[in-house]
């Protein structure tokens, strides 16, 4: 056992390792959004330096406003394209790098290559090749083959068209690396007698690999809903919430009320509402992955 001189540096030692995790969370998690929450309690004003207790009026606000419920329908429609197009083609994706072929570690790296590229670097250059007219490098092609395509960032509905399928394109990486580790991690022995007792490719996935990969796919599930109500650069730079507010989605509408209109304090009460919504995501998450994944016999 050690004893009590020898303990003391020992725990010195593991405070010291922890401390900056530590003073970081603290200053830049936990005091900003206990800062947020109080906020959203007040009538706080950037531009005039004004801060006045209102109490849940900015919560009631929520429900009178049409630019909110707009920015909500559109954070819905943004996540109800993301979501499937990425946990889809990530899954596709997966399954055919997780093969052992000739240039499958090339193939994984182009494939992840855009998450560790700029968004910013990927937004410009999405917004140059998304151009409308026929100086777009995407409209011109379609001019060759004699389809007149649409102004895609200036039009409303292929404006949010194409901010997903940017935002897919960007994330896909991530989502497939996971897969492939999960794809790998599969216990060999159940697939080999799933082929043995003459399992195809189709049956073969739907019976035996997608069950296994399931609490796999539950966490890729809940993380890109969560990813996909918290954008904000891919909106910012491509489209900055138009046309008409057809891709205006919460956290831009949280910018936009604290940075633009200035109303600090209605903006954290939209951010609560956020908050909260992606709280409940994550509770859900873990409820179904235990019991997806513990289970009697």
């Amino acid at each position: 056992m050690l004893t009590k001189n020898r303990r003391c540096p020992q725990a010195l030692a593991g405070w010291c390792f922890i401390a900056p995790q530590m003073i970081g969370f603290i200053f830049f998690v936990l005091i900003p959004l206990i800062t947020v929450f109080t906020y959203a309690f007040e009538e706080k004003n950037l531009l005039f330096g004004t801060s006045v207790f209102t109490g849940i009026n900015n919560f009631k606000q929520l429900k009178n406003d049409v630019l909110f419920q707009k920015a909500f329908f559109n954070t819905l429609v943004f996540s109800a394209g993301v979501v499937p197009l990425n946990l889809i083609l990530s899954l596709w994706v997966a399954l055919f790098c997780a093969q052992k072929a000739a240039g499958i570690n090339l193939i994984r790296s182009i494939i992840f290559l855009p998450v560790i590229t700029s968004a910013v670097a990927w937004s410009i250059v999405w917004k140059y090749l998304l151009q409308g007219g026929t100086a777009g490098p995407i409209n011109y092609f379609l001019s060759l083959a004699g389809i007149n395509g649409p102004n895609w960032l200036m039009t409303p509905g292929w404006a949010m068209f194409s901010v997903i399928v940017t935002r897919v394109l960007k994330n896909l990486g991530m989502n497939v690396l996971i897969f492939i580790g999960a794809i790998q991690n599969m216990p060999i022995d159940v697939i080999e007698a799933a082929k043995i007792d003459g399992a195809q490719s189709f049956s073969l996935f739907w019976k035996i690999k997608l069950p296994l990969l399931i609490p796999t796919v539950l966490m890729v599930t809940i993380v890109t809903i969560i990813g996909s109500m918290r954008v904000f650069d891919s909106i910012k730079l491509l489209t900055d919430g138009g046309p008409e507010g057809s891709t205006m989605v919460m956290v831009y509408y949280i910018y936009h009320q604290a940075f633009k209109m200035f109303a600090t304090g209605f903006a954290s009460a939209i951010a609560v509402v956020l908050f909260f919504i992606g709280l409940l995501l994550t509770v859900l998450q873990w409820s179904l992955r235990k019991r997806i994944s513990y289970y009697e016999a």
